[in-house]
């Protein structure tokens, strides 16, 4: 499984870092000499969680959607350098909470905005590097954002709540663009119905990867 990159993307509430936890417990289970590290965007390195602090709490129309943007490859940059690149030179399997999609849609397509301005600035950051991988976990937006408002409400003082306050009608718009990005990248996107029970997609996320790690041993 040695320099595997795996992006988990979804709306709000879809499952992702359930399902992270998951697959890290099966590749230990499976592969107890891979190395695994797990990390999230916006976040990973300490810059990039204060500039998650920016981007995830506040007033929902604080920033415009250019702005998030800029800060979310900001963010991004400094975790491809620091944590994803050279954990993938080592030869470790990367679990990573979104990635590069997540811009692509949320400031992109879901403003009716191409995706070429955002994978012109993952270019200039990170020369655009591309998962292996990537679960998109699609769940109706009306069941991510019930889920994530009970996740918040769960969770004292948790106040990252800013991109669930953008509404239903936004969200929608989420989820038609990861649909629009999975047809765009057939070969890495993989939709798995994240209404499903927990343990039912997490034995058909594995199953995806024993696939692509028997493909890449082949070649």
């Amino acid at each position: 499984m040695q320099g595997l990159f795996i992006t988990f993307e979804g709306g709000e509430g879809s499952g992702k870092s359930t399902q992270i936890v998951e697959i890290a417990n099966w590749i230990k289970a499976h592969y107890p000499e891979q190395e695994i590290v797990i990390t999230r965007e916006p976040g990973g390195t300490v810059p990039a969680e204060e500039i998650r602090h920016i981007l995830v709490n506040g007033d929902k129309d604080k920033i415009t959607p250019q702005t998030e943007a800029l800060l979310m490859i900001a963010a991004r940059t400094e975790n491809v350098h620091k944590i994803i690149k050279p954990a993938l030179d080592r030869g470790a399997v990367i679990l990573c909470d979104r990635f590069a999609d997540s811009s692509r849609v949320y400031q992109a397509l879901a403003h009716g905005k191409s995706i070429d301005k955002i994978d012109a600035l993952h270019e200039f950051g990170f020369d655009n590097l591309q998962p292996d991988i990537t679960f998109y976990l699609d769940i109706p937006p009306e069941e991510g954002l019930e889920r994530a408002t009970r996740r918040i409400s769960d969770i004292a003082d948790n106040t990252e709540s800013r991109f669930e306050d953008k509404g239903l009608d936004f969200h929608k718009r989420v989820r038609d663009g990861y649909l629009t990005l999975a047809s765009l990248f057939p070969d890495r996107f993989e939709i798995i119905n994240g209404s499903q029970k927990i343990d039912v997609i997490t034995d058909h996320i594995t199953q995806i990867i024993t696939k692509k790690v028997k493909e890449l041993h082949e070649r």
